[in-house]
């Protein structure tokens, strides 16, 4: 089923990310999660695509096992780097021959190592022309990556919006935010989206603070912030994990809660292939399922 039916639907949903793990060990993992969180009938979950396609195989093979033989509809993400238009042509081949409706198209980050993106010869540089693609030669459902706080290679936010626009006139049925800590920012990039027209649902994508350190080392990657009244929280309790974990799950669950009674139409979780403070988190979410 295509996702975008199920967000056209009044009740908001709820979703994961997972990414491919680099070992049996990891899949074994990943399978218990998946176990565990199958019960909460996610609307969809969605498997990452390393850098520079490195996990190409891994992505495909894992989206058409979690929905054929697990029962849960998944979403392939698929990005522009180290690919041309032909070896992207046969990943969407590939995954439409396991009945994959549904891929999240992202230009990509750089290659390990890289600092900046470079177009592959007879690829795409932009996300907008990797959706105008799918679009233009196949059915898929096209969910693309937007960002509250601005692309960290784009902090001017009015010109951000702009390129979102671009993308989502290329073809985009729906969007799901980069991480982000204050809901401020979601509810300003919703103001600024409308005033392009930009009318495609947005969901938000949330990832609770289990680990300061980690969190601290994603949001330098990507941009976001964490504010100095959410870093007060954490500041004496930063060596014991266990109340970390608490005050991250206790942080994700007012976001959340916040987000869906303005409005949302649903949550993004980025797991990290962990399933207990997902579960904890939607155990307090119940009433908007």
């Amino acid at each position: 089923m295509k996702i975008i039916e199920k967000l056209n639907d009044a009740a908001p949903i709820f979703s994961f990310e997972f990414f491919p793990p680099k070992d049996s060990e990891g899949f074994a993992t990943l399978y218990e999660t998946i176990a565990r969180l199958k019960p909460s009938v996610p609307a969809y979950v969605s498997v990452t695509y390393g850098a520079g396609g490195s996990t190409r195989a891994k992505t495909v093979d894992l989206v058409g096992k979690i929905k054929n033989a697990i029962g849960i509809e998944s979403m392939a993400h698929l990005t522009c780097v180290g690919h041309d238009q032909q070896e992207i042509r046969s990943v969407l081949e590939s995954l439409q021959a396991q009945d994959i409706e549904n891929v999240l198209a992202l230009r990509g980050d750089p290659p390990q190592g890289e600092e900046t993106f470079v177009k592959t010869e007879g690829g795409f540089e932009y996300a907008s022309e990797l959706v105008a693609f799918i679009k233009n030669n196949f059915t898929f459902c096209i969910g693309a990556a937007c960002y509250p706080e601005g692309h960290v290679e784009c902090p001017d936010l009015d010109k951000d919006i702009e390129n979102l626009q671009r993308k989502v006139d290329s073809g985009v049925d729906f969007l799901i935010t980069q991480l982000f800590f204050d809901n401020r920012y979601y509810f300003d990039f919703l103001d600024r989206a409308q005033k392009k027209n930009i009318n495609v649902p947005v969901v938000p994508g949330i990832m609770p603070i289990l680990n300061l350190k980690q969190i601290k080392r994603f949001t330098k990657m990507c941009g976001a912030h964490l504010s100095d009244e959410l870093l007060a929280k954490f500041e004496d309790v930063q060596d014991d994990n266990e109340k970390v974990r608490q005050i991250g799950i206790r942080h994700a669950i007012s976001q959340c809660r916040e987000l869906l009674e303005n409005k949302a139409p649903g949550i993004h979780f980025y797991t990290l292939n962990r399933s207990k403070a997902t579960l904890a988190i939607l155990e307090e979410l119940k009433d908007f399922a």
